[in-house]
């Protein structure tokens, strides 16, 4: 098997390594827009603990809304099933950044995963903080379950995502209005920004989702990151509204739960099979990365991984 992992893995980025279409880097982020569009790396880091990789696996890259998945875990470890008051669990259908649903629906965020649910999440993660203190927990939190104290924050980008996040404000002033951000909007934007500069290497980001894949438990140090059934049901929303309003295409053609990110990652989780992160800058038209989607595509298709069966 892992012979046979090496060789897919390898397989899959030489065959992409060749490809011209390679989709647009984010821009609207500038600090993003210098990345190399050449970049692709894949990680696999399986239940039993063996490691697969491919290209640039071990280059830090920005992780961006892949972080969505650590900060709600570290919510819902906080105050549990009462998120849900604030947050609901629906796919959007709409772009990541969309402030359309939010009238309709009285300043509570379709999911977690858009960026108006994960800035609600945050929020909740700065209850008896200072922002520097809630920025070092959710670091901290991620080097935990990477078991990477090399893991950071890239400050440049926290600084480009302040200077225009514009968008990501209007959105928090918005649910502030509704009453459902207790916080001033820049103290939780302050968090949120830094949270999506965390930068990660592919192995890291695989090595960090592992727990997902093992049913909850932390691989290395022991004991429980969550509760098996809390584990299946973050999973189910990676699997609903990872990929924003690309999300059920991503679950139809890849069949495996996965949170994407516009700095081009994607975590993607094999219930009880692997961890598999992958890298590729270039974003699709739904902010999706373009070649690390098909990538995913071609591993499930190769190992049989697709929660739905081989």
């Amino acid at each position: 098997m892992t012979t046979d992992l090496d060789d897919v893995v390898g397989s899959i980025a030489a065959e992409l390594a060749t490809w011209a279409e390679r989709g647009e880097v984010a821009t609207y982020i500038p600090q993003l827009a210098h990345v190399d569009p050449a970049r692709f790396g894949l990680a696999v880091i399986t239940a039993a603990g063996t490691t697969h990789l491919a290209g640039d696996a071990d280059v830090a890259f920005s992780i961006q809304s892949v972080s969505k998945v650590f900060t709600l875990t570290l919510a819902l470890g906080k105050v549990g099933d009462a998120l849900w008051r604030r947050v609901g669990r629906e796919p959007s259908g709409n772009p990541f950044n969309s402030i359309v649903q939010l009238e309709a629906e009285k300043g509570i965020p379709r999911n977690p995963f858009i960026n108006a649910g994960a800035i609600v999440v945050t929020d909740t993660l700065l209850a008896g903080h200072a922002p520097k203190e809630a920025i070092g927990e959710i670091l901290r939190f991620v080097r935990h379950l990477a078991d990477d104290d090399e893991i950071f924050i890239d400050d440049a980008v926290a600084r480009s995502e302040t200077a225009t996040g514009h968008r990501n404000v209007a959105l928090a002033n918005y649910m502030r209005a509704f009453g459902n951000l207790d916080h001033d909007p820049a103290l939780t934007l302050g968090v949120y920004f830094h949270q999506c500069a965390i930068a990660m290497s592919c192995r890291q980001l695989a090595a960090a989702g592992r727990y997902l894949a093992l049913d909850g438990r932390h691989p290395t140090a022991g004991g429980r990151v969550v509760s098996s059934e809390r584990a299946r049901r973050i999973n189910a929303l990676m699997l609903t509204c990872g990929h924003y309003d690309g999300s059920g295409d991503f679950a139809f053609r890849v069949g495996v739960p996965a949170k994407s990110g516009v700095g081009g990652g994607i975590l993607a989780v094999a219930p009880g099979k692997a961890s598999i992160a992958v890298w590729s800058p270039g974003l699709n038209r739904v902010g999706n990365s373009l070649l690390g989607s098909i990538a995913l595509e071609k591993l499930v298709k190769a190992t049989g991984w697709s929660i739905f069966g081989p």
